[in-house]
């Protein structure tokens, strides 16, 4: 038993000693930080023109005719404005001008 004691007293050493140490740290005050302030600038408003062109992106069993529905256009218009989009090979995720 007597082995014991030694180790034992100097853990309970230690553990006081850091124990007191955090314990010191934990109540001095704090120097609190400036505030510091960020200014964010504004965007302008960006006025659409004809050169924004509206997209529709494609979705499983969409076709020109479904996408002129949802759209309010023609598939005439839809083929006029997607020269290089094949009607018959739309793929899911493909953006296509509407307007």
């Amino acid at each position: 038993m007597r082995q014991y004691v030694a180790p034992a007293a100097s853990l309970l050493a230690v553990t006081a000693a850091v124990l007191a140490v955090h314990y010191t740290i934990q109540r001095q005050p704090r120097a609190f930080a400036p505030t510091v302030t960020q200014t964010v600038p504004v965007r302008p408003h960006v006025k659409r023109t004809a050169a924004f062109t509206p997209v529709y992106i494609v979705q499983r069993g969409d076709s020109f005719s479904v996408i002129a529905t949802k759209t309010g256009t023609s598939v005439a218009a839809l083929e006029r404005l997607n020269p290089n989009v094949s009607p018959t090979a739309l793929r899911v995720g493909q953006h296509i001008k509407v307007k």
